[in-house]
């Protein structure tokens, strides 16, 4: 019975460790001029004069397929935005606002006889919660957002000023 516990406490301190093992940091210093999400593969790149600097895991919205298309669906908006403003208060950690809904979304949602939604973000770990680390991507669960760990988005926090182009792919 004595060996069921050690392992299981290993199999935790192992699962735990992994999923705040530390990446190579983003140089000090430097500025994204474009961020590219690719949806499909879970990942977001940050571009400098069209070199990549550095690519990202990220989890998505609970219906990860399609382009947000209404309030509450829990998708992922796809297109091209802006990184407008940055909220350092944010329930999750801190968080980076896309410029969601653009006026053909709000057009969009209009013709249907919906609202477009809003507060779309590239966000951290609910506060509270970074612990999980990696551990978060293994599920797709934000109502929307794109969701890294917490020392991840002070790295994109730094390194994309606000006004960055951020394009969102299928």
């Amino acid at each position: 019975m004595r060996w069921v516990f050690v392992t299981a406490l290993l199999l935790v301190v192992a699962l735990f460790t992994w999923a705040n093992w530390p990446t190579p940091a983003l140089a000090q210093g430097v500025t994204a001029d474009r961020i590219l999400v690719r949806k499909s593969s879970r990942s977001l790149e940050l571009y400098r004069d069209d070199t990549l600097l550095k690519r990202y895991s990220i989890a998505l919205g609970l219906q990860p397929v399609g382009a947000k298309q209404r309030e509450g669906d829990r998708r992922t908006p796809e297109g091209r935005y802006r990184i407008d403003f940055r909220k350092a208060d944010s329930g999750y950690h801190r968080a980076l606002h896309i410029s969601y809904p653009s006026r053909e979304d709000r057009a969009r949602a209009a013709r249907d006889g919906v609202s477009p939604g809003g507060a779309v973000m590239v966000h951290g770990l609910r506060n509270g919660f970074g612990w999980i680390g990696h551990a978060h991507r293994w599920f797709d669960w934000t109502h929307g957002c794109v969701a890294m760990t917490n020392a991840e988005l002070d790295e994109l926090w730094r390194a994309v000023p606000d006004g960055t182009p951020i394009e969102l792919r299928p």
